[in-house]
């Protein structure tokens, strides 16, 4: 008879488990529905059928189901790189990496891209911006590496026709050789006014504003550190309290500890997921839209990554090698790497 409720109390323990914990992918379908010799590595879907990408030797483009158009952005002559991107008011906001800055507003219309016009640009040595998001309509930031020992910060506050370079005495000041990943557009999380920033190199670290860059702190990560291709590469969060890091080393994308953890009090401590076990080195990070929380997809050069309990253990879903992943809603995303764009629809179940 004990042996029996045993079993018994087992099987509804089972059941009871099965029905609680959240129902995690298992497989991926990936379409390609853009093809260049051009490495993307910042994407901004717009809804299931349209997609911004900015990437190298100039290319920034919208795909509209599976249409490309596609424009080629050149400076005196030199076509441009472009790893940051944002999307807001039917704009799409194109940042380039090295010195000068340049940011463009671009406009779409009828099918065709029609006016692409010169916001921001700064010159300098050591220039090179790396990410840009908007909190709302109206207000958004870019960052990039240090100048004068602080992170470079540029707002905007009416819908990024003008752009301000934030003070370094407002701003957190970095330690040599720490800096900024610009491989996935994928360092600055937002959450209505709270803001987190992601650094590597030297040191690995979370910088953190409550009031869209106003004040800042900066908080430690047990994420691998001090080499120059070692840290932070990409931030999420789901609500104002549970976010998620990703990265790890570059130089070695098979190292799976110290390269991802998770916090639930706003960033200021982080906790190891998953220590020793796959992934590796992921360059983007991004929890599954209605979760709780508890889904996370991750896409590195090892492939496509999926967890259902707050990344204590992955599943491997495919290996196409990828830059940059944004969700749309909780089963399709698009992905981006070296001369792709695709749509990922994943699967839950058996």
């Amino acid at each position: 008879m004990a042996h029996y409720l045993h079993l018994v109390v087992a099987s509804i323990a089972s059941i009871v488990l099965s029905c609680t914990q959240p129902e995690g992918f298992n497989k991926v379908a990936i379409e390609v529905i853009y093809s260049d010799s051009v490495s993307v590595r910042a994407i901004v879907p717009i809804d299931t059928g349209q997609v911004w990408f900015a990437g190298n030797r100039g290319k920034v483009g919208l795909i509209q189901q599976g249409k490309a158009n596609v424009i080629t952005v050149t400076h005196e002559g030199k076509a441009l790189q472009f790893r940051a991107l944002a999307y807001q008011n039917e704009t799409a906001f194109a940042l380039s990496i090295d010195n000068p800055g340049l940011l463009y507003r671009i406009k779409h219309k009828d099918d065709e891209i029609k006016s692409v016009d010169l916001t921001y640009k700064e010159e300098g040595q050591g220039v090179f911006y790396d990410a840009m998001v908007f909190w709302n309509d109206q207000e958004g930031l870019a960052i990039g590496d240090p100048l004068s020992g602080c992170l470079s910060v540029i707002k905007t506050q009416d819908g990024g026709v003008t752009w301000n370079k934030s003070a370094c005495d407002d701003l957190p000041s970095m330690n040599e050789g720490e800096a900024a990943f610009a491989a996935s557009n994928g360092n600055i999380a937002v959450f209505n006014d709270r803001t987190w920033v992601v650094t590597g190199g030297k040191r690995a670290r979370v910088f953190y504003s409550p009031d869209k860059g106003v004040r800042w702190e900066a908080f430690q990560t047990p994420i691998v550190q001090g080499d120059v291709m070692t840290g932070i590469f990409s931030v999420d969060f789901y609500d104002e309290n549970l976010g998620v890091v990703f990265g790890g080393d570059w130089s070695d994308p098979e190292r799976n500890t110290q390269n991802k953890a998770i916090t639930k009090d706003a960033g200021k401590t982080w906790t190891l997921m998953s220590e020793g076990q796959a992934p590796g080195y992921c360059s983007s990070v991004r929890f599954v839209p209605q979760s709780k929380g508890k889904g996370m997809v991750a896409v590195g050069p090892n492939g496509t990554y999926s967890s259902f309990d707050q990344g204590q253990s992955w599943n491997h879903l495919d290996k196409t090698p990828f830059y940059a992943l944004r969700f749309v809603n909780d089963t399709l995303a698009y992905a981006s790497g070296a001369n792709i764009i695709a749509r990922l629809t994943f699967y839950r179940g058996e």
